[in-house]
């Protein structure tokens, strides 16, 4: 029976809602801040993708299926074969020019790292990189073109 492990991360993103929905929801661009994560693929059916992950010398593959997707607000996922996962993305609005982006990710301890360390290292290890992930992300999305954050001391007033 696999031991299953969650991890929550957190980030606040200076650019509004909609340009951080767009970037996360851009499954195929995952890749340029989830440094573990080497490709993720469209498949035909428009709910399912197709996803590796290459770390510490390891790869794994999955088949995940989008459960839940509300605009805006929310993303589900759950693997339907290969390495077993399942989680979520959620986006809060802030303010105008704030986003929270909570990521949660629940997998199963690979047969094949289980006699190799302890589900706690594990969990450690993911869980910051999943944090470093998140900030790569909002670098990316504070730098993207159309995101004018407030300059500190800016009045507005001309």
């Amino acid at each position: 029976m696999a031991h299953w492990l969650e991890n929550t991360v957190v980030v606040e993103v200076a650019a509004p809602l909609a340009q951080t929905w767009d970037l996360w929801s851009d499954l195929t661009a995952m890749p340029r801040w989830m440094r573990w994560i080497e490709s993720v693929r469209e498949l035909d059916d428009p709910l399912l993708t197709e996803w590796t992950l290459a770390a510490q010398g390891f790869r794994f593959n999955w088949k995940a299926r989008t459960t839940c997707k509300v605009e805006m607000q929310q993303l589900h996922w759950q693997s339907v074969a290969g390495l077993p996962t399942k989680g979520a993305v959620r986006f809060y609005g802030t303010s105008p020019t704030s986003t929270t982006v909570k990521l949660s990710i629940s997998y199963a301890l690979p047969m094949v790292l289980a006699p190799l360390m302890r589900a706690s290292l594990v969990q450690g290890v993911v869980d910051r990189e999943l944090q470093v992930n998140l900030e790569r992300f909002k670098a990316l999305v504070e730098a993207s073109p159309g995101n004018t954050p407030k300059q500190p001391g800016a009045t507005g007033e001309s």
